[in-house]
């Protein structure tokens, strides 16, 4: 900083530019004229890689979908999601999340449901029937009240003790693809 207040408050005449120190000579005037870039030299490349880079995001967004996207009707869902009386009757949703989701009435039967996420979810009157949910996460609130579960499998499902309770008195019905029962996988007495 010391240098710099010298420097301002110095009365030492300033240098001179180059161009009034050496006067060019007439022949390297058509050299320098011919050296000069041209400033839309960078325009095309530019735009080119622009085009590129913008081709390469789109493609790639293509191949990162969501799991829940990969059969017909899909989409984002939990984190507050409404998804009342949906269908998803036989939809592979292995390890989907279905977090804080509001899925009343909706027809879960016949669906592969291992690894899914219920935390917080309503899954109030929704149709469980003869669904995998081996190995589901269920804490939270998740509410039960007036589903069907008949032949559904609930094997290493963390439950309340509530929501246990209730399950075991709707439970019955075997699981036609696991062929475990419905009370047996809830570890009802």
């Amino acid at each position: 900083m010391a240098l710099l207040n010298i420097s301002l408050c110095s009365k030492l005449p300033p240098n001179p530019p180059l161009s009034l120190l050496h006067k060019p000579h007439p022949s390297s005037l058509s050299l320098q004229t011919q050296l000069k870039p041209s400033p839309n030299l960078f325009s095309p490349i530019a735009q080119s890689v622009a085009k590129v880079g913008f081709v390469a995001l789109l493609s790639s967004s293509l191949f990162f979908v969501h799991p829940a996207l990969a059969f017909k009707g899909g989409g984002p869902y939990g984190a507050e999601s409404i998804l009342r009386q949906a269908n998803f009757k036989g939809a592979k949703l292995l390890g989907a999340s279905f977090f804080d989701a509001d899925l009343t009435g909706a027809d879960l039967s016949d669906a592969d449901l291992r690894g899914a996420d219920f935390s917080l979810a309503s899954v109030t009157k929704a149709n469980l029937s003869n669904a995998n949910l081996e190995g589901a996460t269920l804490t939270g609130n998740t509410s039960f009240k007036g589903s069907k579960i008949t032949g559904a499998d609930f094997t290493d499902v963390p439950l309340r003790d509530d929501q246990r309770e209730y399950l075991c008195t709707i439970a019955d019905g075997v699981n036609p693809t696991t062929g475990n029962a419905t009370r047996d996988t809830l570890l009802c007495n």
